[in-house]
């Protein structure tokens, strides 16, 4: 820590530092540090520095010290004259003997054992083997193993490769062939949601031609913040907020692809499948997120916290005439956050589903899991320690690396793609059968389309067109009542009659 002269209160000091300084310096020394790294932040350095001044490490420029008030500014602290480590007792000197009167009370003690002669041995190597597997058991033989040399390639393939067991272990899959192409995930990008973001937990690009237009941010913000919108200075005529929501969601439907790619598609419908068991389901969605492209993943925490802060706030006035806040939001965002490249129309389901668990729980599922990174950052440290191996075992014995596919049989594959991938197009075939609020008409087509594009699930459902008939009972026509006339008289030939002519 660099010490010099300072002034306070037309008052010079001597070989001291400001406490901003304290904290630019550690910081730096820490980020360098390899048991740190640069993951720690300036308000955790500023905790330590009031470690040490409770500790007496160091002491303002008045010699106080003892409390945790130190703060990151322009106050004046030093180091004490004398070292805060606590001071050894001091052994008695050897030509001083006290002497101790006898105490006639106690029995007689035997022969002193510390003026027993013992015979020094001359210890050897073998000697020592034996008389510590004696006390301890065999001892098997050992060696260091030093610490690996990890590139950043290297740790962002242990990323990747924790972060996928981990979400295949919680979607429940032996294999995430079925769901996911793994090849398509990017490690980079991994590390990048994880380690490139705000206190807000957004993501920090790069490459700044990615961000969002300014004019569009400023749009989301002034909905958002409806109606204190500080930075904005908007027009006060009638339909405003409708302009400016337009102009949102015209930029959103122009995007050639959605927020969660067309390849992470089945991955994210696999996940629908959980919603009954909700932290299960936000973990899920937790990581796979991080896969994402970091634009893809900022645009996707800007968007939805967007459509969650209007859906709940009173003082914004109505965006439609016939549909409610959230449901629009639904309906208009849905399409640019989730669906597949060949647009079925059933897509427009399974995306407002996800979308409005999503708006429920956008927080946690759009901020880092911190237990994964705890895991995989414990992990990439405990590869770069200094190990000891012993023979006939692994050095990673310890920690094995984790795998996240192996080869399986193909019917074991089969099994695994039905009872993984169709459990959530069954429970959106269900929720159409069980749909009251669609017309028969409608639940008949959408039931149409069910079948063209999934018929093993709608098979599995409706086995025989007994079953389906049963959806859809034919009403039974009512005969028209029989005139009594016609029963008494018998059919007669038609005669002209003479009209009545007024």
């Amino acid at each position: 820590m660099p010490l010099r002269k300072h002034r306070c209160r037309f008052k010079s000091y001597e070989r001291c530092f400001k406490a901003s300084e304290a904290v630019n310096c550690l910081h730096e020394l820490l980020g360098s540090n390899q048991n740190f790294g640069p993951e720690v932040t300036r308000d955790q350095t500023v905790k330590l520095l009031k470690k040490f001044l409770k500790n007496h490490v160091i002491e303002d420029i008045k010699g106080r010290w003892g409390k945790e008030d130190f703060e990151d500014d322009g106050h004046l602290y030093r180091f004490p004259p004398s070292s805060p480590l606590k001071s050894y007792p001091k052994k008695t000197s050897c030509g001083k003997e006290v002497i101790k009167f006898p105490d006639w009370n106690e029995p007689k003690a035997g022969p002193s054992q510390e003026h027993i002669p013992v015979k020094s041995v001359a210890m050897n190597s073998e000697m020592w083997y034996k008389r510590h597997s004696i006390a301890i058991g065999e001892v098997p033989a050992c060696k260091l193993v030093f610490c690996r040399e990890l590139t950043q390639t290297n740790i962002e393939e242990i990323w990747k490769s924790m972060t996928l067991s981990q979400l295949q272990k919680v979607l429940g899959l032996d294999s995430l062939d079925e769901v996911l192409d793994i090849k398509l995930v990017k490690s980079k990008h991994i590390v990048q949601n994880v380690y490139n973001a705000n206190k807000q937990g957004i993501v920090t690009l790069e490459d700044k031609s990615k961000e969002l237009p300014h004019w569009i941010l400023s749009a989301m913000k002034c909905l958002a913040n409806w109606p204190s919108c500080s930075d904005l200075k908007q027009p006060t005529y009638s339909g405003f907020e409708r302009d400016v929501f337009k102009t949102i969601v015209d930029y959103f439907g122009q995007m050639k692809e959605p927020l969660l790619t067309y390849h992470f598609f089945d991955i994210f419908v696999s996940v629908l499948g959980l919603l009954q068991k909700p932290s299960k389901a936000v973990e899920a969605l937790q990581i796979s997120c991080l896969l994402l492209p970091p634009e893809n993943r900022k645009r996707l925490q800007l968007l939805v916290r967007m459509m969650a802060k209007i859906s709940l706030n009173q003082d914004l006035p109505p965006l439609s005439e016939s549909v409610r806040t959230r449901t629009l939001m639904v309906q208009v965002f849905s399409r640019c956050i989730l669906c597949s490249k060949d647009e079925i129309d059933l897509d427009e389901l399974l995306a407002a589903k996800l979308v409005s668990f999503l708006m429920d729980n956008y927080q946690e599922i759009l901020s880092v899991p911190s237990a994964l990174k705890s895991s995989i950052e414990d992990h990439v440290v405990h590869l770069q320690r200094v190990q000891i191996k012993y023979a006939g075992a692994d050095s990673d014995a310890a920690l094995p690396p984790p795998s996240f596919c192996h080869q399986i049989s193909t019917g074991e594959f089969e099994c695994q793609r039905a009872a993984g991938s169709q459990e959530p197009l069954a429970a959106l075939l269900e929720e159409i059968v069980m749909n009251k609020e669609i017309s028969v008409k409608d639940k008949k087509k959408k039931l149409k389309q069910f079948q063209k594009s999934y018929p093993e699930v709608y098979r599995v459902r409706f086995p025989t067109p007994e079953t389906e008939a049963m959806l859809f009972p034919e009403k039974t026509k009512q005969k028209p009542p029989i005139l009594m006339w016609a029963l008494k008289k018998p059919l007669q030939p038609f005669h002209r009659t003479r009209s009545f002519r007024m």
